[in-house]
Formats: structure tokens, C-alpha cells, sequence
């Protein structure tokens, strides 16, 4: 019998309750005399509302009240900022006046017996406004330096750095490369819209709430309506995707409490697909200028990189989009600068690999066009400007494997194979172009809680408040409490999900195998060595046997001084081959090959998986994705899956790889791993239109590459 189960491709040991639907999502927790809740949106970018004449929709059938600015609860919004909330600024507080600040936001909800009573009763709703001055074109605005800039981790970064001389370096450069690289506006799409229902018991407030962060929405929600953190649950066992949009609280979720308040029920509010793109945030709209110096010999001598994204008025969201410039090859004088735009939209929020796939794009997109000019081989461009540490805070990497990387993917991949000139390359009548780039993205370690439980009959249950929104969490974490309990798999139980339960990090920015992996790991241990030391048995089994009762250990873990003395982040490097149809400019990717060096790897079945839905969204962002912004009132007309196009099985490539490899870093965290689900994007939007320029000559600079910017 083996108990070896880290480093196994075990099965999703939640996969037979999702193919047999037995797995419940939020939208699934139907209670007894259920009502539901439709939103009515503004149809202005900024001003007042004059009237709301919501009259005929009381009168409709099935109608249970109708809530807004003039009716409403006033509520105290408490001050809360979680780690992944705005830290300048104040959240929408819905309902609670007449101002709008946005195209879509929240001015009525219509509450029903029926979702098909709710929605025809928002439709009758009148509005009008008075309308103010707006801005929703990101042209027409002057960026400003943000007051605070930090990581979907909530880690502080300077908006502002610079080391040496960059404008003197860069100006007595032998070779130079300055360029602006946009990236637009991309809309979360996963299969799951988003969806809360809320009951009331008394002062008690119970929510099934598709999150990634169940503690984190009880503590925002208790702060909108005043009351303990205690008195509210949050439900939220499965998460139909996520990537980022599920990370805050939405004002939806106000909404459903508010609603179930007012009408003494309980009360679902589901989003439709086309709320979505203005209820949930947003990978925001970028605009960026890079600019590198290098001598002849392919040194980098300068880079300066500027850049500025879109944000509301009334918060700063800001990200980690320079980060990766500022350590990822060795240069003595670089300059970055991050700025915002401030319109009249709804805050934008993180989105899988946040900072780093839009950062990662413009400066891989500026090392290619150096590698054009220096008449140099990208990879040997990359590899002959490799930094021994971290040059931005001066500081030895854990581990850095960036070179075993680049050997491994592109021998897999057949690189020396690659013709250099442009339009070289053909299959037929079609162009063939080779391109890659450098990925990377840190390794994050948060404080994490986890509860074992040992039962008389031999079976374990192991408990975290940590969310699964598909990659395989409830599955790696019983791999790693089986391990730790010496347990075959099918005797341990791993529940997650469930504020009642140990508290655990927001589960984004590739933590959550880092840190409650590490807490779990931990708590079955000490489970385990009480259970010996109380059964006095050698066999864990014949222990538990004789005390004859569960035997429970719970363990809070935390980061040591770790991040002060190591730079720790992933590393990796992406290959691609695309086919352009001259006549059409069509593009298609035809073959895909990553290698990564991300720690240990806990099941690398997973870890594919999150490699491969990683390499298909980038091919969404570089080739499909664009959210259009109307600047005459910040109306998203292809706000629907029709027109915003996203990939499908019919846009992936025959050919995808993953490559693992073997990377033994003793400093990041106990388990060793750095999480993939964030690196496995970046780097593949600028591969692919690098293999673009390869194969065309011609040079896409704004995303996404659609047939149009090619012929």
C-alpha cells in the first residue's frame, strides 16, 4: 500500500460530483420561499438620477417590493479593505443616493417570486438623469502617478523606480528599440455567472456566494450592514471559474442581503452574461512605452518602461504591470513608472496573472524588435543578459531556473530548427512563424489555518476555508494530508469552502497550494504524531483504535523572514509556431511548448491542466479578446459571448506542452512549490505575436492581433 501521494497524477477526487451534478454552485442552494432579485443599471457614465418612477413595476405580477436610493436601508459601510480591495478610495455604496458614477451601476433591484417576474419588473422601471461631464475615452485622458501601487496580494510596490543613469545609458546606446504597446480592455468570461443567495435568521446572515474568499466577503459584508463578522456564513463549496472576478465583493452581493432584508426571505440575485461585464471588474485597459539600449553585442544597457492603466473614479486599482521589468534581466539603469487613468467606469479588478501577462507583454514584445535589430536569436538574446540576483532589491534568488527552461522548451519545441528571417518560413501557401518569450511571476506565501481530524475508524477529515474554482484543490490537498497522515487516499476527506471553517488566504495569485498546502501539511502531522504518542502504537490505525475517540489538531501557519532574504518567484519560458493566411490574415497556433520552473510539483496532472488553460487564455488575449468601450457613455456593446470572442476547442493547438522542470527550492515555503496558475499566462500573448512578426514581418504592437491590423 502506498502512501506516496505527492508528485502523483491522482484524479480530481471531486471530479464524479461535477460530471454527475452533484456538485453544487452557488445559483444551486435553492431554499424554501425563495424570491429572486433583478438589477436595474444605469444607462449614463456619470450624473444624478432625476426620477425613477417605479410604479408599474410594483404592480407586476409576482412582485415582492422594488428597492432604491429613495427607499432603501441606509447602511454604515463600515471601513474595510481586504488585501485584494482598492487601499485608495471608497467602494460603490449602492442604493444609498442618487449619483452615478458609471455606465451599469446599480440604481433599483427588483425583487420577485420568480426570476421571469423579477426581470420583466426591472424592464418597466423609468429612469431619468441629469447628466454631467465624463470620460470614458482612455486618449483623452492624462495619467496620474497612483497614490499606492501593490500586487493582488496586497503587497506594496513603489509606482516609481529607477536605478543608475536610463536616460544618459539609453541615449549613448549602440542599438535602441522605443516602442507603445497597448493591451485593451479584457472581460472575465468563466463558465459560471456570478450568483448570491441570501437568508436572514434574525441578526444572522447566511450567503451561498460564488467567491474565491469566503472570510473575506463575511468580513466586507458584515462592514456594509454593520453588523459582527461572527454573524455572517459564507457558502461557497464549488466555483465554476474565476480567474480574478471573484476575488472582491461585488455590490450584487450587497444587494441580495439587502434584498432578503426587505422582503423577509430569502433572495438569489444571478448575474446575467451581460452584467458581467460591468459588475465583476476587469483586466483594464493598457497603455505602455518601452524603451531598450543595448550594445552591439546584445548587453542591455538601459530599459524604461512607462505605463498606465485604466481605473475609476472613485477607487485606484493598480497592479503589479512593472514589476517584471524591473528584475527579470540584468540591467544597471532602468527607469519604470506606473500611472492611472481616472474615468467614468467601473473599477477594474485583477485577472489571472494580473500586472505581470500585461507588463510581460510590452517587454517581451521590446526584447523581440531588440533581438530584430541586433540581428541576434531571442533566446540567445535572453540568455546573454541573465542576472545572477535580483538587481531591483538586491537580493540572491531562491531559485531561479530560467536557463534550464529555455534549453528544455526549445529543444522540445525544435528551435534551431527556426529559419531567422521573416516570411521565411511557409507551409504551403501559408506563412509560418516561430516566436517565444520569458515568463515569470512571484511566489506568494500567505497565512494560512487548517484543522485535521482522525476518526476510531480509521478515516481522516481535514478541514480549510479555501476556495476551488477549478484547479484542483480539493484534490492536491488530499494528496498532501494523505501523505502527511500516512492515510490511503480514499480514506481522507478534505472539505473546504465555509467560513465555520479554518481560516484560509484568498485563493488567487498562485498561493493557495504555498500556504494552506503548508498548513495542511502541518496539521496532519501534529495529528498524527499525538495520535502515536496517545495510542502508544507504531501503526497510526491501531492507535486511533485505542484511544477509541477523534483526535483532532489544528495549526496556524505563517511566513518566516524568507521574502527579506530571497527574491522567490517562477520562472519559465514559452514557444510557439503560428500559421498566418496571407489572403485573409488569419492567424492560427499550431503548436505550443512551456517549460517552467515553479518548485515541486504536488500532481502534475493538475499542473498541466493549469498550464494548458493558462497557454489558451493567452492565445484569447493576443488574438481575440477586446472589450469596446463606447466613449459617447462607456456602453460595452459586445458585452456577450457572440461578440467578444473567447478561445474554444477549435482555436487550441494540436500541439501543447507543459514541461516541469525539477527544481528543489528549500526557501520559499514547507511544501517547497511556487503554484503555476498564474505563470502558465504570462508570456504567451507576446510568443504569439512575436511568431506573428516571424512569419509576417509585420509587427503587432496593439492587442488583440485580428486579421484587420495583418492585411
Amino acid at each position: 500500500m502506498t502512501t506516496a501521494f505527492i508528485g502523483q497524477p491522482v484524479s480530481r477526487v471531486d471530479g464524479r460530483q461535477k460530471v454527475t451534478g452533484a456538485a453544487r454552485y452557488a445559483a444551486e442552494f435553492d431554499l424554501p420561499r425563495q424570491a429572486h432579485g433583478a438589477i436595474v443599471r444605469s444607462t449614463v457614465a456619470n450624473g444624478r438620477i432625476a426620477s425613477i418612477d417605479s410604479a408599474a413595476a410594483e404592480r407586476g405580477p409576482g412582485v415582492v417590493a422594488v428597492l432604491t436610493h429613495r427607499n432603501a436601508p441606509r447602511l454604515p459601510y463600515s471601513p474595510h479593505k481586504g488585501a485584494v480591495d482598492p487601499q485608495v478610495g471608497e467602494r460603490l455604496h449602492v442604493l444609498q443616493d442618487d449619483r452615478v458614477s458609471h455606465q451599469g451601476q446599480p440604481i433599483a433591484l427588483v425583487i420577485a417570486d420568480t426570476v421571469e417576474q423579477a426581470r420583466h419588473a426591472a424592464a418597466l422601471v423609468r429612469v431619468t438623469y441629469t447628466p454631467e461631464s465624463w470620460t470614458t475615452d482612455i486618449t483623452r485622458v492624462a495619467p496620474v502617478q497612483p497614490t499606492q501601487q501593490k500586487t493582488d496580494q496586497g503587497e506594496v510596490r513603489p509606482p516609481a523606480t529607477r536605478r543608475g543613469d536610463p536616460e544618459g545609458a539609453l541615449a549613448s546606446a549602440e542599438v535602441k528599440v522605443e516602442q507603445t504597446y497597448i493591451h485593451p480592455r479584457e472581460n472575465h468570461n468563466p463558465i459560471e455567472m456570478h450568483a448570491t443567495i441570501a437568508a436572514w435568521d434574525g441578526d444572522r446572515l447566511t450567503l451561498w456566494d460564488k467567491t474565491q474568499w469566503v472570510h473575506n466577503t463575511a468580513e466586507e459584508i458584515a462592514a456594509v450592514f454593520g453588523i459582527p463578522a461572527q454573524n455572517v456564513r459564507v457558502i461557497s463549496p464549488f466555483v465554476g471559474g474565476a480567474f480574478g472576478s471573484s476575488l472582491r465583493t461585488w455590490p450584487h452581493v450587497t444587494l441580495a442581503a439587502l434584498g432578503a432584508r426587505a422582503a423577509g426571505r430569502p433572495v438569489k440575485v444571478m448575474l446575467s452574461r451581460r452584467e458581467m461585464y460591468y459588475g465583476v471588474g476587469y483586466r483594464p485597459h493598457t497603455v505602455q512605452q518601452v524603451a531598450l539600449g543595448a550594445s552591439r553585442d546584445g548587453r542591455l544597457a538601459a530599459i524604461m518602461h512607462d505605463g498606465y492603466q485604466e481605473t475609476s473614479t472613485y477607487e485606484e486599482f493598480s497592479e503589479a504591470l512593472l514589476n517584471a521589468s524591473r528584475f527579470l534581466y540584468s540591467c544597471p539603469n532602468v527607469d519604470t513608472r506606473h500611472r492611472l487613468a481616472r474615468m467614468n467606469v467601473h473599477t477594474p479588478t485583477y485577472m489571472r496573472a494580473p500586472g505581470e501577462a500585461s507588463g510581460v507583454f510590452a517587454l517581451e514584445s521590446a526584447m523581440d524588435e531588440l533581438a530584430v535589430a541586433l540581428n541576434m536569436d531571442p533566446v540567445e538574446l535572453r540568455l546573454l543578459n541573465e542576472p545572477e540576483r535580483d538587481e531591483f532589491k538586491k537580493l540572491p534568488f531562491s531559485s531561479r531556473s530560467t536557463r534550464a527552461c529555455y534549453r528544455a522548451a526549445a529543444e522540445r519545441f525544435g528551435w534551431s530548427r527556426r529559419s531567422a528571417q521573416p516570411r521565411s518560413m511557409r507551409d504551403g501557401r501559408l506563412l509560418i512563424g516561430w516566436g517565444m518569450a520569458t515568463a515569470t511571476y512571484p511566489m506568494n506565501f500567505a497565512p494560512a489555518s487548517a484543522m485535521a481530524r482522525l476518526l476510531p475508524d480509521g478515516t481522516a477529515e481535514v478541514t480549510s476555508a479555501a476556495s476551488d474554482m477549478g484547479p484542483g484543490t480539493w484534490t492536491s490537498m488530499t494528496q498532501v494530508a494523505a501523505e502527511a497522515l500516512g492515510l490511503p487516499i480514499e480514506r481522507v476527506k478534505f472539505v473546504l469552502g465555509d467560513t465555520r471553517l479554518p481560516n484560509a488566504p484568498v485563493h488567487g495569485g498562485s498561493l493557495t497550494m504555498a500556504s494552506v498546502g503548508s498548513a495542511v501539511q502541518a496539521a496532519c502531522r501534529k495529528a498524527r504524531e499525538d495520535a502515536l504518542a496517545r495510542g502508544g502504537a507504531n501503526d497510526l490505525l491501531e492507535a486511533v483504535r485505542r484511544i477509541g475517540q477523534p483526535v483532532e489538531a489544528s495549526v496556524d501557519t505563517n511566513p518566516g523572514d524568507e521574502s527579506q532574504r530571497f527574491s522567490m518567484h517562477a520562472f519559465g519560458a514559452v514557444f510557439v509556431e503560428v500559421a498566418v493566411d496571407p489572403d485573409l490574415g488569419e492567424t492560427r497556433v499550431r503548436s505550443m511548448v512551456g517549460a517552467y520552473g515553479a518548485g515541486r510539483i504536488v500532481n502534475p496532472k493538475l499542473t498541466r491542466s493549469q498550464c494548458i488553460g493558462g497557454m489558451i487564455g493567452g492565445i484569447g488575449m493576443a488574438l481575440m479578446e477586446h472589450a469596446v468601450l463606447d466613449a459617447r457613455n462607456g456602453r460595452v456593446p459586445n458585452a456577450n459571448l457572440a461578440e467578444y470572442p473567447v478561445p474554444v476547442h477549435a482555436d487550441t493547438p494540436p500541439v501543447m506542452e507543459a514541461i516541469f522542470v525539477e527544481e528543489h527550492d528549500l526557501h520559499v515555503n514547507p511544501l517547497g512549490v511556487k503554484g503555476v496558475g498564474e505563470i502558465a499566462m504570462v508570456g504567451v500573448a507576446p510568443a504569439i505575436t512575436n511568431a506573428i512578426f516571424h512569419a509576417t514581418g509585420k509587427r503587432i504592437r496593439e492587442l488583440p492581433a485580428t486579421p484587420d491590423k495583418l492585411l
